[in-house]
């Protein structure tokens, strides 16, 4: 038994899962139970460790300063060039005015060096190879840096979209089931798709959110390209979600309180949003299941896909020679498994009615 880590919270939590260590508190807060973090599937604790010292360490100021300035010649204090002169002046009480691009007094600079936007001294010395070592110092500086920010960026995103997704469920569940109850009649017990769809949504930001994380730390290529792969798929599939949780659904609720007007649509038309939106919620989270499995397993299908692509490859090349054909991939799904009266989608495998043209749950054309 832990004290719940939330704000506030007096809860205390038992622990009594075998499958992972995240654990849910009467007061909705989701956390590790082996770390008391939040809730952050698919990386392990230690990822989580390191993650949240580096966005809160010096480390990546030192970056930024090391990426954007330069030591002053004579002070050694970083100096940051803010605008396009090379004519720098040190901050007091030190008042030394040097050249950007070689760091020389500016005293001995002028027309004949190339003026305020150039240095001959800079280019002839960097043929020479005088600032190669500080010059891609500074560039890996800037490389660590900016592929830092791609990640944190991404990853501080989805932390504000989970959010803002929270806030919505709350509003779903204190004033939008009532107003669809009053349009529609329909009881708030068959509204809890919506709020299911919510839920799942919050979950998969959670889990989006950190495999931002999970993709800053991981080194091997061919990992990393396949990676990339799948959460983008993941991305694709739950704005598709957010979309029509967020906006969809809105088509059907009054457009203020004073709102009086009947003109709303058809309730044949919310059975069709109805089973949209359950479509993806369901779509949705298959999906993330998978791949968090697959990224708490290391990817480690794509070494064995690899290594069975090079073994293929070889045989393949000692029976056709140079020539060879790639066999077109047949559906997972056969005929037999669904009637005359529906078609599976090619992209989200949902069943849909054999009249309908585009797929009901992720909007993609039969043809």
């Amino acid at each position: 038994t832990k004290w719940c880590p939330a704000p506030d919270c007096t809860c205390a939590v038992e622990f009594v899962s075998d499958v992972n260590y995240d654990v849910s508190c009467n007061c909705t807060f989701r956390f590790c139970w082996n770390c008391t973090e939040e809730a952050h599937r698919p990386v392990n604790c230690d990822t989580v460790s390191k993650w949240i010292l580096k966005n809160s360490a010096e480390s990546e100021n030192m970056n930024w300063i090391l990426a954007n300035s330069k030591p002053c010649p004579k002070c050694q204090r970083p100096i940051e060039k803010n605008q396009g002169c090379m004519h720098m002046t040190c901050t007091p009480p030190c008042k030394f005015e040097f050249c950007w691009l070689c760091l020389g007094s500016w005293i001995e600079h002028g027309e004949r060096t190339g003026g305020f936007y150039a240095c001959n001294r800079y280019e002839s010395a960097k043929k020479e190879g005088v600032y190669d070592e500080a010059e891609a110092r500074r560039e890996r500086a800037k490389h660590s840096l900016e592929r830092y920010m791609h990640y944190y960026e991404r990853w501080a995103s989805n932390q504000t979209s989970r959010q803002k997704a929270i806030a919505d469920l709350q509003k779903a569940e204190k004033e939008q089931l009532a107003k669809l109850t009053e349009i529609y009649g329909i009881p708030e017990t068959q509204l809890k798709f919506i709020i299911e769809a919510w839920s799942q949504i919050i979950e998969c930001r959670r889990v989006l959110q950190w495999t931002y994380a999970y993709g800053y730390y991981l080194e091997d290529k061919v990992k990393s390209g396949f990676f990339e792969y799948l959460q983008g798929e993941a991305e694709s599939g739950l704005e598709r979600l957010h979309q029509c949780a967020e906006k969809d659904l809105l088509a059907f609720l009054p457009f203020s309180k004073h709102d009086t007007t009947e003109d709303h649509p058809s309730p044949a038309e919310f059975g069709e949003f109805r089973v949209k939106l359950a479509g993806l919620t369901s779509i949705t989270r298959n999906y993330f299941e998978n791949l968090v499995r697959a990224l708490e397993d290391g990817l480690e299908d794509v070494q064995c896909a690899g290594e069975a692509a090079t073994s293929s490859k070889a045989t393949n090349s000692k029976k056709a020679g140079a020539k060879g054909k790639v066999a077109k991939k047949q559906p997972s799904r056969s005929s037999s498994d669904h009637s005359d009266d529906t078609w599976p989608c090619e992209r989200c495998t949902f069943l849909n009615p054999s009249s309908a043209d585009a797929c009901t749950a992720c909007d993609k054309q039969r043809y």
